[in-house]
């Protein structure tokens, strides 16, 4: 999900977007500036100048909530009245007023027309279109430099922009509000923004043991078991239960949020189950949701055959290498540590330490260390220590008589 950063980015985004449309060759225009001020701090230039100003502006007048998201959930508290249970997502609709300015006849039409072109064409906004904004804003933007930051491009719900109707009455009232001399206008909605709390929030105690069944689709119908009926991690052995995998030759695991896929052999075959282990590939197998099908290529590659898919979520590990280090102030603790296999700056990545959750600091390379924020300080002591990726929590060490978890850990000291 995306940070507080969010509305600005979606500002910058539009502002990109909007310049290279009406700036592009063959629309006649020149240059257009394309600016995001409130309209009162705009000033025409005076007629009898004969510099000619072309000004395209983006204006965020108002910030509603998402209505479709607003009853997904409340922040909520323990019994102590501090402790934090949850951090549903803070979901937000933007209103926008795009208006043009000239002093040359027709020009604040022509300019209208090529942004409202645009907004039609695009009511979708495509992850790389936004990533790519956030990368090339401008440095006349105080903010250039921390707005790719903002995760937008990597939020579950994609930007969407919709046309806005505002009434003679609403408009004129909008506008005197405002105390700006009216020019052609158009508003739009972008919805939905959903901004991430960065408190922490209490951890959740995994499910010990689960079992998983899926109809079939097609003539393998497959059950995953996985260590301990949790998520599996690099080098565990799974074993895949069902009909007719005799032939089965291949794996094909998926990675939800990005569709990111993974091949591999299976181990032993028969036509009931298939046994194999995780891949240890820590840069091109990612943990979070994936999903696991079993298919049958050919000497070339090509796919004959396949089941239907099944979930297999692929947990994180804190690496033994380098160490966690753990240090403490009056403030806060701060948790570094490497995990296997690696994550990506855009995944939603926290550490869970007993009942205590945090999110990890934003950071830019994969596979580097990754600092996590307890405040206030932790107590001392040894913590269970969880990794959780994408929703994914684990893995975990337990007894069976009774079941009882019994690691990984982390000593505060």
């Amino acid at each position: 999900m995306s940070s507080p950063l969010a509305l600005a980015a979606v500002t910058g985004v539009l502002q990109y977007l909007l310049s290279q449309v009406c700036n592009a060759p063959g629309t006649g225009l020149g240059g257009v500036n394309v600016t995001a001020y409130a309209p009162d701090l705009i000033t025409d230039v005076p007629s009898g100048n004969n510099e000619v100003q072309r000004q395209l502006n983006l204006f965020l007048h108002q910030v509603t909530p998402n209505a479709a998201y607003r009853n997904v959930g409340l922040p909520s508290l323990a019994a102590d009245g501090a402790t934090r249970l949850k951090n549903p997502p803070l979901a937000l609709d933007l209103h926008y007023l795009l208006t043009a300015y000239s002093n040359a006849e027709t020009e604040a039409e022509a300019m209208l027309g090529y942004a409202i072109m645009m907004l039609f064409q695009y009511p979708m906004l495509a992850r790389s279109d936004i990533n790519l904004a956030l990368q090339n804003i401008p440095n006349t933007n105080p903010l250039y430099q921390v707005l790719s930051g903002s995760n937008l491009g990597s939020q579950f719900e994609m930007i969407k922009i919709t046309p806005a109707t505002l009434g003679r009455e609403e408009m004129a009232w909008l506008w005197t509000a405002l105390k700006a001399d009216y020019r052609p206008t158009f508003p739009f909605q972008v919805s939905v923004v959903l901004i991430e709390s960065p408190k922490p929030a209490q951890g959740t105690v995994p499910v010990l043991s689960t079992a998983i069944a899926v109809q079939p689709s097609l003539p393998q119908a497959i059950m995953i078991n996985a260590p301990n009926g949790l998520a599996a991690a690099a080098g565990n052995p799974v074993t895949i239960t069902g009909q007719a995998l005799g032939s089965i030759n291949q794996l094909l695991l998926t990675y939800s949020p990005q569709q990111a896929s993974y091949k591999f052999a299976p181990g032993t075959v028969t036509a009931s189950s298939i046994r194999f282990n995780v891949p240890e590939d820590p840069t091109k197998l990612p943990a979070g949701p994936c999903t696991l099908t079993a298919q049958v290529v050919d000497g070339s590659g090509n796919v004959l055959q396949s089941s239907n898919s099944v979930e297999m979520p692929i947990a994180a590990s804190i690496a033994a290498a380098p160490a966690p280090v753990i240090t403490s102030n009056a403030t806060e603790t701060t948790v570094t540590l490497s995990t296997d296999p690696q994550v990506n700056p855009s995944q939603s990545i926290a550490l869970v330490l007993g009942n205590l959750s945090a999110p990890a600091q934003p950071f830019t390379t994969a596979g580097g260390p990754i600092a996590f924020q307890f405040a206030p300080p932790l107590k001392t002591g040894s913590y269970i220590a969880l990794l959780q990726v994408d929703g994914v929590l684990g893995p975990v060490t337990f007894t069976t008589k009774p079941p009882a978890i019994t690691g990984p850990t982390l000593v505060v000291t």
